[in-house]
């Protein structure tokens, strides 16, 4: 009789066999703030446009009966709004780096793509901007 190549693998019930890759999406929050280096960009608020891909993991599915079993995309529209109140950014890239500095002190995000773009600074152009993308990094330092 030929022996067989399969195992019996018992399942540990407090432990997940899944992790799940999850994406916030947040497309297009316009915002009026006095951002840029220029004197004439202190002076006004100026329409600036955020979109954001926001991976996290976890280790169990969503409880539709508790909001922190989620990354809440209400609550990230809140901070970037509270954030650009605080304080005026000379660059894109400084209020980028504010941005994600907020975001990443929620333990489950793992990567963030933040594009923001002025709307209204130069007349041949709809927009302009920039994209970054930021990932934690697994190595400790």
């Amino acid at each position: 009789m030929k022996r067989s190549n399969f195992k019996i693998v018992r399942i540990n019930k407090n432990k997940s066999l899944f992790n799940y890759e999850k994406k916030i999406l947040i497309n297009e929050l316009i915002l009026n703030l006095k951002l840029g280096y220029y004197d004439f960009e202190k002076k006004k608020p100026q329409k600036v446009k955020f979109s954001l891909e926001i991976d996290y993991e976890d280790k169990k599915p969503s409880s539709d009966k508790d909001i922190k079993s989620i990354v809440n995309y209400g609550t990230i529209v809140k901070l970037i709004t509270k954030l650009v109140k605080k304080k005026h950014y000379n660059f894109l890239e400084t209020l980028a780096e504010a941005v994600f500095d907020e975001l990443f002190k929620d333990q489950r995000i793992a990567k963030i793509m933040l594009k923001i773009e002025k709307l209204e600074i130069l007349k041949q152009c709809s927009s302009v901007g920039i994209q970054i993308t930021k990932k934690r990094s697994h190595d400790k330092l």
